[in-house]
């Protein structure tokens, strides 16, 4: 269950094709102590298959973006992977999401991170630079040729609508918000929305933080399918059109795990267990945050 042969892929509206499943890195780069074992951690990953590896700024002050810096040069480096492969997402603050400032924090995003380009920069949550101000540095940043696309997380509908009729807005690729079995409000109405946009929602937090690894209702499924409950969690989302999933672990053997739910398909018994133990959203609810 560990080929990814085949697994889900999302579609961006520039028509590029991303991985489905990648790997978060909140929490990284918290501690001289553990970075030699998140460096290992993301040299696995990527040594498994993942592709899409999402980062901020914000995470451990810069720290896990250096911790990512390092893990994929020595992968490059052992031709385990090139520059190409890998798809590198990363977070600005709001307060720097000025046009002086945004330019400033990401060329320090590059220099930890070791690279010439972002592929993917999101304005991690809306803070009170004015977006149009923030579009413009995005615009700034992708004509300089630093990010290819940009974006911006823990937006809800209102928000995006709002920055689409923006100029330039409507080149947003992507919105990162919480979204797992056990906080499916987003499906509502936020989720179909990015979807006749081709605009991927990446969902954080999609086991709630280890909460699900032991929900009674997964692990019935999991067991149909040699599988687990984590597995099974994942699975779902991944079945959504438009959603990619980020898991964050720094363990190897959850990392083997989360890996092998991209080849799980579950069936029409499992989705309906599923929606009986998780309901789904019947009204708009207020955006999940974490």
């Amino acid at each position: 269950m560990s080929d990814l042969l085949g697994a889900p892929k999302v579609a961006f509206a520039d028509g590029t094709h991303w991985p489905a499943l990648g790997l978060g890195t909140w929490r990284y780069g918290e501690s001289a102590a553990t970075r030699s074992a998140e460096i290992h951690a993301i040299r696995a990953a990527l040594d498994l298959g993942y592709r899409v590896i999402d980062t901020a700024e914000m995470y451990g002050e810069g720290g896990a973006e250096s911790v990512l810096g390092k893990a994929l040069a020595g992968a490059i480096q052992d031709r385990v992977v090139t520059r190409e492969d890998v798809r590198v997402v990363s977070k600005v603050y709001p307060h720097n999401a000025s046009r002086t400032a945004m330019h400033k924090a990401c060329e320090a995003s590059l220099r930890r991170l070791g690279l010439d380009r972002i592929d993917l920069y999101l304005l991690h949550w809306r803070g009170s630079v004015p977006l149009a101000e923030s579009v413009a540095a995005f615009e700034g940043l992708a004509q300089r040729g630093l990010i290819a696309r940009w974006g911006v997380s823990n937006f809800d509908t209102a928000d995006l609508q709002e920055l689409l009729a923006l100029a330039g807005g409507q080149r947003c690729a992507a919105n990162q918000v919480y979204l797992s079995l056990g906080q499916r409000g987003a499906e509502f109405h936020l989720l179909p929305w990015q979807q006749a946009r081709s605009m991927p929602l990446m969902a954080y937090s999609p086991l709630d933080q280890g909460t699900l690894a032991n929900h009674p209702a997964l692990d019935r499924i999991a067991q149909r399918h040699d599988s687990s409950a984590t597995q099974v969690a994942l699975a779902a989302l991944l079945a959504l059109p438009g959603v990619m999933v980020i898991p964050k672990s720094s363990d190897p053997a959850r990392l083997r795990e989360n890996w092998a739910a991209g080849s799980l398909r579950l069936t029409s018994e499992d989705r309906a267990e599923l929606a009986a133990a998780f309901p789904p959203p019947r009204r708009k609810l207020p955006l999940a945050m974490r």
